[in-house]
């Protein structure tokens, strides 16, 4: 599975950018897609995932500010991540993954948000 991830950029406080993923290759019908992020001296944390019955999930400080979604019924197979509100801490390189037999990553897209 081949992921490519896009939409990355800089913004200023309050401003909002929209991340996608295409995932290519040998897709399964069941499985789960979605964005972690690394802040510079930060482990990496999972943001937001969605399964491909469109079971959604966030870690608490994005609630409410971020929504990600997945094309409609004949191709599921691309994911976006509206992102809304953005705050500095929101600082970081947004990778996408793919995991359903095996688990594949994107490159990481650079989302920068000047206070």
């Amino acid at each position: 599975v081949q992921l490519q991830a896009s939409g990355g950029g800089l913004v200023q406080t309050g401003g909002s950018l929209r991340l996608s993923c295409a995932a290519s290759g040998v897709i399964f019908s069941v499985n789960i897609m979605g964005w972690y992020r690394q802040a510079p001296g930060k482990q990496r944390e999972l943001v937001a995932s969605i399964t491909s019955s469109g079971t959604t999930n966030y870690v608490d400080s994005v609630k409410g500010r971020f929504t990600i979604s997945r094309d409609g019924a004949e191709n599921k197979n691309t994911m976006y991540l509206q992102m809304n509100s953005l705050k500095p801490d929101d600082t970081a390189v947004y990778y996408c993954y793919y995991r359903s037999v095996n688990q594949f990553w994107g490159q990481g897209t650079e989302v920068t948000v000047s206070s």
